[in-house]
């Protein structure tokens, strides 16, 4: 089936009512995946059939009136990534903790894939990866800052301290998918940057658009569904989720001794209490359980 991650700035002005529109078509198509939705537009990852998910993308720009193509990084999955069909509204469709920057009305220059490569290999142009610490032990681009951030709703106090330091500096920004990316330079404009410029499509985007020769991508890229990593090929990678922390895994984390499956990784083998650790534990057996019995568990989120 296909996995097309996609968002669109854009003024909301009934975020519920679209909701539920959405919700219903999604379902009459027999999609899967998450979408959030708020005021500034809506951002998410459907997964089905071509045709189904070009049914609702058609559906959302008759709706909002958009002439182009919606901009969507396109991927395979052999099986569902998603369980059901979510779509929620929030007060923002990436969680930066700042409603009021809205990057349809002012943000970075936008850079092809096929211009990346020259932006980034200009030494006087400061690489900042938007993305959360974990997913950029995945992967990333070499010599890109990591912000240290755990969340996205971090990034302005780097960006804040980045902008006290100087702001007469080129940036060149990134990300998955390109919307937190987009959101990010769009505050670094409002800090005072004046030369800020983001990937379009983010990482899956690149990774589709340049061969091999030229791909300046190391390691893998963290995707939010049950592949947790794409390679170069966008092909599901070689990184597992621990279910206590949902943090990716890679097999030397695995084969540690703190790795229990479903209850601790490496990583968060000391943050657990007992009696989360007790329930983490429960479920283990209940999954073994319906594991045997040929059944898929579902339980409650622990």
């Amino acid at each position: 089936m296909k996995v097309v991650s996609l968002y669109r700035f854009l003024d909301l002005k009934d975020p519920e009512t679209f909701r539920k529109q959405l919700k219903t078509l999604c379902d009459e198509q027999g999609l899967l995946g998450t979408v959030l939705v708020a005021a500034e537009g809506f951002n998410g990852t459907l997964a089905g059939s071509e045709e189904a998910v070009r049914t609702v993308m058609d559906w959302m720009r008759e709706r909002f009136g958009i002439n182009e193509e919606l901009d969507a990084r396109w991927t395979d999955a052999s099986e569902a990534p998603f369980r059901k069909m979510r779509v929620k509204v929030k007060p923002e469709i990436v969680t930066l903790g700042r409603p009021d920057i809205l990057p349809h009305k002012n943000t970075g220059v936008h850079v092809d894939a096929r211009r990346w490569n020259e932006l980034i290999a200009d030494p006087d142009v400061l690489l900042i990866d938007t993305r959360n610490h974990y997913e950029i032990e995945v992967g990333t681009f070499p010599g890109a800052i990591d912000p240290g951030n755990d969340s996205f709703r971090e990034f302005p106090e780097f960006a804040k301290e980045l902008a006290e330091q100087s702001t007469n500096r080129r940036l060149a920004m990134f990300c998955t998918g390109g919307i937190r990316c987009e959101k990010a330079t769009a505050l670094m404009l409002e800090l005072g940057f004046d030369e800020v410029y983001h990937l379009q499509g983010g990482i899956l985007n690149y990774l589709s658009e340049i061969d091999a020769a030229e791909n300046k991508w190391s390691g893998e890229c963290f995707v939010f569904d049950t592949r947790v990593a794409v390679d170069r090929d966008l092909a599901e990678g070689g990184y597992v989720q621990c279910h206590a922390c949902r943090r990716p895994l890679s097999l030397a984390d695995t084969q540690s001794p703190d790795y229990r499956e479903g209850v601790s990784c490496p990583l968060c083998v000391n943050e657990a209490d007992a009696d989360r650790r007790a329930r983490l534990e429960e479920r283990r057996k209940q999954v073994a359980l319906a594991a045997q019995r040929g059944e898929r568990h579902i339980g409650p989120k622990t």
